[in-house]
């Protein structure tokens, strides 16, 4: 049967329902959830994640959230656990179990074995008086608020609870641990977010490769050194090997007049833009289209131990 409907006006009141929800979420938000925060912090083994229909599928995202942002984490399917899956949980390990009702039986094997090995029992449930909720060691109790589809009772206001409390723990323990972007790029090699998170290290050129010209080298050895390396530019070094300056085309315009009278240490500009290897490609990007430069020599100590070309991070998929 085909019903005439307004799907916007629809939409946002589904919005506006799990919007309001989650307000009483974070009003609600207390001392449980701070006794989560501190047993995940001094966890040895990992975080299990558990559950069944949606909220197996929330518990699996939990996971992979917590597992990405440095929290051991993974996920186990309540009723594979029952067949064989309840020997990947170790003694070291802690479970959160997810369920709305608190009263899915497939949870009852996963929370004996909890019991059996004194394994810490987190519980993400609407029912405190539930079977999940009296079992669990710390209860992060969501609150007993209507499905957004509530003719049908489809988990959907209860899920997008379900998972914004497991965003909750992920970021606080991020933030709680000092987890930074290059951290989190060692979880991330792969695809456009893996390419961003590389490192200038990663992908700078080194070694034979880079054209460095001592500071009184003669403008016709500069120029030569220049053209054999085809990066468009010159590192100036000292007899230390410390970089002093760059020359790049530019600099050549600019002493167009008698150039070939000069050194190189007269010739270059003494106040080059350079990035250490830790840097993350993003911001190397960044740097090169701020400044209007496509090459970036890579500094340590005051040496150049590389050299980038914004064709190296468009290559490796970083825009």
């Amino acid at each position: 049967m085909s019903v005439q409907i307004d799907p916007i006006s629809i939409g946002r009141r589904v919005l506006r329902i799990e919007a309001e929800a989650l307000g009483c979420a974070a009003d609600g938000l207390g001392e449980p959830f701070a006794r989560a925060y501190a047993l995940l912090r001094g966890l040895k083994g990992r975080l299990v994640c558990t559950g069944v229909g949606k909220s197996g599928h929330v518990a699996r995202k939990i996971a992979a959230t917590l597992a990405s942002t440095g929290t051991p984490a993974m996920f186990v399917h309540a009723a594979e656990a029952s067949h064989g899956d309840l020997g990947m949980i170790g003694t070291d390990d802690a479970l959160l179990a997810l369920s709305k009702s608190g009263e899915a039986k497939e949870l009852a094997d996963v929370v004996a074995y909890a019991k059996r090995f004194g394994i810490p029992l987190l519980a993400m449930t609407a029912n405190p008086h539930s079977a999940l909720g009296r079992a669990a060691d710390i209860l992060l109790l969501l609150p007993d608020v209507a499905e957004a589809a509530d003719a049908v009772d489809a988990p959907t206001t209860s899920t997008t609870l379900q998972m914004a409390l497991g965003d909750a723990l992920a970021v606080a323990l991020l933030e709680g641990r000092g987890f930074t972007r290059t951290d989190f790029s060692t979880f991330h090699p792969g695809g456009k977010l893996g390419a961003a998170l590389r490192t200038v290290g990663e992908l700078m050129h080194q070694g034979a490769e880079l054209p460095l010209a001592p500071l009184v080298a003669s403008m016709a050895d500069t120029l030569l050194v220049m053209t054999e390396k085809r990066f468009g530019c010159a590192g100036v070094v000292d007899a230390d090997g410390r970089l002093l300056g760059v020359i790049t085309d530019g600099d050549l315009r600019r002493h167009m007049g008698g150039l070939m009278d000069h050194r190189a240490g007269e010739v270059m500009n003494q106040a080059p833009r350079t990035v250490s290897p830790s840097m993350l490609a993003a911001e190397a990007l960044k740097l090169m289209n701020d400044s209007r430069i496509t090459v970036l020599f890579v500094v340590e100590d005051h040496r150049p131990i590389g050299i980038l070309h914004v064709h190296d991070l468009l290559r490796s998929g970083v825009v």
